[in-house]
């Protein structure tokens, strides 16, 4: 295993899009003013993630479509879309739609899982038929294929009625789409899977218990190896690595103290494994020098592609600004990156 870190190719952010129940507006407004901020940063890529039956984001590729409408060069991520909540054919179109109105921005994350809550429940959010339905790895090929272009049907003869819109393939086609995938993993499993599908792998700041390793960093550093021995595209298969990290540096009084009592407040979760199967990386606050010797020394990291900051849920719009400014202005271009123009 190198502990040489990889050249770094991109750098960006994840964001939950929280907001008040009362005022849902403010908070999504938010969310597409942290990104113009970012891209006016320099920042490569904003990766949002999705919730349901929360007060968190719920329709990515919406949101995205007004993103796309206030920025020009940002890349576009989803980090990630359990599509067990989706029908691959629907969310084909709005993915291809969205990609349209981005210029070809978007970076779908995808995972897959079954039906988790009670049956009662399960029968409104996923319709009665989730039963027989396959929430496998075959959801997201099937998704693939349909971003793809390649035809599902045989177009029916014009017949003179209601214009001749009817196509073979989903549209709107999107090119290039379909390589823009990313598979959001925690396991040897599913990285091997990913790897030999030819996707792209995203690690987050949870990940699965195996093999006996408790040390995060190290066992993601395995699914990531493994990853790239199952791709296609060998060590070159592309590796994206995201943490919580809250830079203390311009910071204000209270913006320390409040970032201090929240990595503080969650440190007891990182100690244990969960369940028996699954552990969470630890919240890493401090100077921009203290955060790059983090970066430097993490064995996930030293094999990434690319480093994404996750933006606490709890923080404010201010809070947010202030990490990613010292990301892009002070902490990235020491760990040889550079901003877009």
């Amino acid at each position: 295993m190198s502990t040489t870190p990889r050249p770094v190719k991109s750098v960006g952010f994840i964001h939950l899009v929280p907001f008040d129940p009362s005022d849902p507006r403010k908070g999504h407004e938010e969310g597409l003013e942290l990104f113009e901020y970012a891209e006016q940063l320099g920042l490569d890529s904003g990766w949002v993630r999705t919730r349901h039956l929360q007060h968190g984001l719920s329709s990515p590729a919406v949101f995205f479509g007004a993103v796309s409408q206030r920025t020009k060069r940002i890349g576009l991520g989803n980090a990630v879309i359990p599509v067990g909540f989706e029908n691959p054919f629907r969310l084909a179109e709005d993915l291809g739609t969205a990609d349209v109105l981005s210029g070809g921005r978007l970076l779908p994350g995808l995972s897959v899982h079954g039906p988790s809550y009670d049956d009662a429940l399960n029968d409104i959010v996923h319709d009665t038929g989730w039963r027989e339905e396959d929430y496998g790895y075959g959801r997201i090929e099937r998704l693939r294929e349909l971003l793809s272009g390649a035809a599902i049907r045989e177009v029916p003869e014009y017949n003179g009625i209601g214009g001749d819109f009817d196509s073979a393939r989903v549209e709107p086609h999107s090119a290039g789409l379909s390589e823009r995938l990313w598979y959001g993993g925690g396991s040897l499993r599913s990285a091997e899977w990913a790897g030999s599908a030819g996707l792209n792998w995203l690690v987050s700041n949870i990940t699965s218990y195996e093999e006996g390793e408790a040390d995060f960093a190290t066992a993601q550093r395995k699914q990531i190896d493994v990853f790239r021995a199952a791709h296609r595209e060998g060590d070159a298969a592309r590796a994206t690595v995201a943490r919580v990290i809250v830079p203390t540096d311009g910071a204000t009084a209270a913006q320390r103290e409040k970032y201090a009592a929240y990595v503080e407040g969650r440190a007891p979760r990182t100690k244990t494994v969960h369940g028996g199967r699954t552990l969470i990386a630890p919240d890493v606050t401090g100077t921009n020098s203290e955060i790059i010797d983090f970066i430097l020394g993490d064995p996930a990291f030293q094999a990434a592609d690319d480093y994404l900051f996750e933006l606490p849920f709890e923080f404010e719009l201010a809070d947010w600004k202030q990490i990613l400014d010292q990301l892009a202005n002070e902490i990235a271009p020491r760990l040889g990156w550079s901003p877009a123009k």
